[in-house]
Order: structure tokens, then C-alpha cells, then sequence
């Protein structure tokens, strides 16, 4: 993954991994996993570990250990209303990056003649 990837996903991580979880609740490893499956392949499990900290104390996911067949309990994560309400407004945000950034994109490679 390049660089330009890295830094792209640290901004929008986050809403995908809350996207994930709105979907099911899971456990850090299930995530990872989820997101490789979706592409997003070089993640590591450090990051998805680090982030789900960040997410716990802000207040977006609820957390219930379970046990697990090997080692400690597992800590499964679910999304919140506060993680939803946080979803919904990622997705309004992409949206709205999406349709601007589409729209220079669109302007770059088909620059109007002069006089048209």
C-alpha cells in the first residue's frame, strides 16, 4: 500500500470499521478480517487493536467480553446510537468529498474549450 493510501485510510478508517460493525458486532481479529476481505489487505491487527481503543473511550461501541476457546475473553465490539449517529454523519461527509472530488476530477480530464 502507498503512501498516499496510508494517510487516506488513517482519516477514514475509522468510519469503515463502525460501517463494519453496524453490520454485526465483532472481536478485533473478526474486523481485521472483515477488512481484507473488503480489500483493504496490508491492515494490520496493531491498527484495528489501537483504533478500537479510541473508539471504546470515545463512547461509539459497546464492548462485552465473551470466552474464548484459546486464551482470555475476547472483547466483542458493537456499534453504539452514539456510533451511529457518528456513521451517519462519516457517510454525509463522504458523500459530500465524494461528489466535490468527482467533480474536479470530471473538470481535470474534461477541461472545457475556451468560448464554450
Amino acid at each position: 500500500m502507498g503512501k498516499q493510501m496510508t494517510e487516506m485510510l488513517k482519516g477514514t478508517l475509522e468510519g469503515i470499521v463502525l460501517a463494519i460493525l453496524a453490520v454485526q458486532p465483532a472481536y478485533g481479529y473478526e474486523i481485521t478480517a472483515r477488512l481484507r476481505e473488503q480489500g483493504f489487505s496490508e491492515i494490520v491487527e496493531g491498527t484495528v487493536y489501537a483504533l478500537l481503543v479510541r473508539i471504546e473511550q470515545r463512547g461509539l461501541v459497546d464492548v462485552v467480553k465473551v470466552p474464548s476457546e484459546k486464551g482470555p475473553p475476547r472483547k466483542v465490539y458493537s456499534l453504539n446510537a452514539l456510533g451511529g449517529e457518528y456513521l451517519e454523519e462519516f457517510w454525509r461527509t463522504w458523500s459530500f468529498l465524494e461528489k466535490r472530488i468527482e467533480q474536479l476530477h470530471h473538470r481535470i480530464e474534461h477541461p472545457q474549450k475556451e468560448g464554450e
